[in-house]
């Protein structure tokens, strides 16, 4: 069986480079600079689980989430924000708009690992 896909959709490039080089030798990364290009590749490749950064420019993560979890083709894709906002009402938000999940940069990877494993377990 393939590797499962994670799709990364965050503005700074080097989060995408630091996520993916963490991810790598387990999943297929997928890369996104922006909502709306999250959103295109979430309908094209339809990845396993996307980690979507709040703050990028153009679609922030709430409007690409929301569009995400209310299209019947992605709605089944977990999303788990991925961002340095760690305020209680950003958290709040995020669940509003649909998303699975919170991690607070600055993230280490026994965390991110278990974030993820908690959407895709082992198989």
């Amino acid at each position: 069986m393939g590797k499962k896909k994670i799709l990364i959709a965050d503005d700074e490039s080097n989060i995408r480079l630091l996520v993916s080089s963490m991810l790598s030798k387990d999943y297929t990364v997928l890369k996104a600079s922006g909502g709306e290009e999250a959103i295109d590749i979430a309908r094209s490749q339809n990845p396993d689980l996307i980690l979507m950064d709040i703050l990028m420019p153009k679609l922030d993560g709430y409007t690409a989430c929301s569009t995400i979890k209310k299209d019947p083709a992605t709605k089944a894709i977990p999303v788990v924000m991925l961002t340095a906002v760690g305020y209680e009402l950003n958290k709040r938000l995020a669940k509003e708009v649909g998303a699975d999940g919170y991690i607070t940069k600055p993230f280490n990877l026994p965390d991110l690992l278990d974030t993820i494993g908690q959407f895709l377990p082992s198989s």
